[in-house]
């Protein structure tokens, strides 16, 4: 399918007219078709009648389709289509291609849409290369510049906004990274050809209450790429569900039985996002639409103003960017039975990493213990409309300021008293971060200098919070035994043939049942070693 070159030619262009022909949701967000007769750009899941081949042309990026002039289709909504995760192993030969692609990631993040946040120089020095560089690679790779990916990311962002809510323009423009009404409008109407009211009315706005500033839910949807098994995530956090923070809700409301594989509807919890100097609170509930291959996602109006940000943290929670087809290639001869599992991910990286060190060698009821206690103890109150939602996890300057009295207390041992508040002070710092545009390498580095966070930890944080799809950690016991080796060394040659998706390897190795030997009896579900794993038990009980 759809190459990274920018040029249509380096597209498939008879397979993405296929995948168009039959609505492939599989490829959605990896290539876009441009209909040269009407001047509008569609995902391969729009529902128009099918364009003559010989007017269709193929982008893989939306950016490339905006920059070759066309508007994007009011229909199939390309901006509700999951990101390309450009996800791959660093070599001599491909260096330039993933640098693009890191530079990339790092623009599809909402804080970078901001006219004060990291622009292109910022960007090119935090990945070790000049300005004039990155532009260069950037334009060769995307066939545009980074400048007008940031801008149509903004856009795109932006009509979401526009389609599925009833926010104010003013507060649309901000919250897409526009520094003035006037720049918004100027961009629209340069695009597409009409200002943001227009296309407000055009698109038919959202029917739904949502509004910013009257204590209504904004709901949008997120789309992803087949196959997804939902329940198997859903029930990961719910087993990890701590009290005061998220609820998972199953079909018929009641508490699962021990044991049981319910069924589950949706996932809520409560949030923070700091920006700058200012703090938004709210909730945020996900559910899905399969049918449709898409995620309901309710935020709560008191993040109406970082809503972005929370799209993208609830992406990255449900891991909705991933490319089943490009992992399962890799993977689905040795997991056969895994295609639709997904790495969890995190809303915020410093909440991963303090569940990361309180599951330390610990089951994960007793880390779920544990997390609830901290939250009670130091979470502030958040009113909220879900019954048993009423807390915010600890901020790191919380944790950081604890007396070691207060988290004996609560049953955290020295040792991951000491983890705890060292990863609370880098992060409180700005020394460490933990998400997902973070450098993987130097942050796992970062993570194991510090007192009791050792590989597997760190290698667990790079998994879920820096969403890095090549986490792989070696001296897992259950890992191992899944693997049917007994060293991390032998753990880690049979990997490589799984990377970069060695992630995804490692959760559908812990979710597949160990042979029980001919004659035993079944064996007990398997504790969690190290940190909150996903073992048999973790993801299918």
């Amino acid at each position: 399918m759809p190459a990274d070159h920018h040029s249509t030619e380096a597209l498939e262009s008879d397979a993405c007219y296929l995948a168009m022909k039959t609505h492939d949701a599989r490829f959605d967000g990896s290539f876009f078709t441009a209909v040269t007769s009407t001047g509008i750009y569609c995902r391969p899941v729009c529902r128009v009648k099918l364009p003559r081949r010989e007017n269709c042309r193929f982008f893989r990026h939306a950016a490339q389709a905006e920059a070759a002039g066309f508007r994007p289709c009011l229909r199939c909504r390309p901006e509700l289509a999951p990101r390309a995760s450009g996800a791959a192993s660093w070599s001599t030969e491909d260096a330039s291609r993933i640098l693009a692609q890191q530079a990339a990631r790092l623009i599809d993040e909402p804080d970078a849409w901001s006219e004060d946040g990291p622009g292109a120089a910022q960007i090119a020095a935090r990945l070790g290369v000049s300005d004039r560089h990155l532009r260069r690679i950037f334009e060769s790779q995307f066939g545009v510049s980074p400048l007008q990916y940031l801008q149509t990311r903004r856009l795109l962002a932006a009509k979401q906004l526009i389609a599925d809510t009833r926010l104010p323009m003013t507060q649309v423009a901000l919250a897409s990274g526009f520094a003035s009404v006037r720049r918004f409008n100027a961009a629209f109407l340069e695009h597409y050809g009409l200002n943001p009211s227009a296309l407000r009315r055009a698109g038919g706005g959202a029917d739904n209450g949502s509004a910013g500033g009257h204590g209504k839910a904004i709901e949008v949807r997120l789309g992803f790429r087949p196959p997804y098994d939902a329940n198997a995530m859903l029930g990961f956090f719910a087993r990890r569900a701590l009290r005061g923070v998220e609820v998972v809700s199953t079909a018929d409301g009641k508490e699962p039985a021990k044991g049981s594989t319910p069924d589950y509807v949706n996932l809520t919890r409560t949030l923070r996002i700091q920006q700058g100097a200012q703090a938004h609170a709210g909730w945020l509930q996900l559910g899905f639409d399969l049918q449709r291959e898409q995620m309901l996602l309710s935020v709560s109006d008191s993040l109406a103003a970082v809503l972005p940000i929370v799209i993208s943290r609830a992406r990255a929670l449900f891991d909705l960017d991933a490319e089943p087809m490009a992992i399962n290639a890799a993977l689905h001869a040795a997991f056969p039975h895994g295609d639709g599992l997904r790495v969890p991910g995190a809303v915020d990286g410093f909440e991963l990493a303090v569940r990361a060190v309180l599951g330390q060698q610990i089951t994960v009821a007793a880390a779920r213990t544990l997390g609830s206690r901290l939250v009670q103890a130091f979470g502030e109150t958040l009113a909220t409309p879900v019954e048993g939602l009423d807390r915010l996890f600890p901020t790191p300057a919380a944790i950081a300021a604890a007396s070691g009295d207060e988290l004996g207390r609560l049953g955290i041992v020295r040792q991951r008293q000491t983890a705890l508040q060292a990863v609370a002070r880098e992060v409180a710092s700005g020394r460490l971060a933990l998400h997902a545009g973070a450098d993987v390498p130097s942050t796992i580095a970062a993570l194991q200098e510090l007192p009791g966070i050792g590989a597997w930890t760190a290698q667990y944080i790079a998994m879920r919070a820096l969403r890095w799809p090549d986490a792989f950690p070696a001296g897992d016991v259950a890992l191992q035994k899944a693997l049917g080796v007994t060293t991390a060394r032998a753990a880690s040659e049979a990997s490589q043939a799984w990377r970069p998706w060695r992630s995804y390897a490692v959760l559908r190795a812990w979710h597949a049942p160990a042979p029980a030997p001919a004659g035993s009896p079944s064996p007990p579900a398997a504790t969690e070693s190290g940190s909150p794993l996903i073992t048999t038990a973790g993801v299918a009980a």
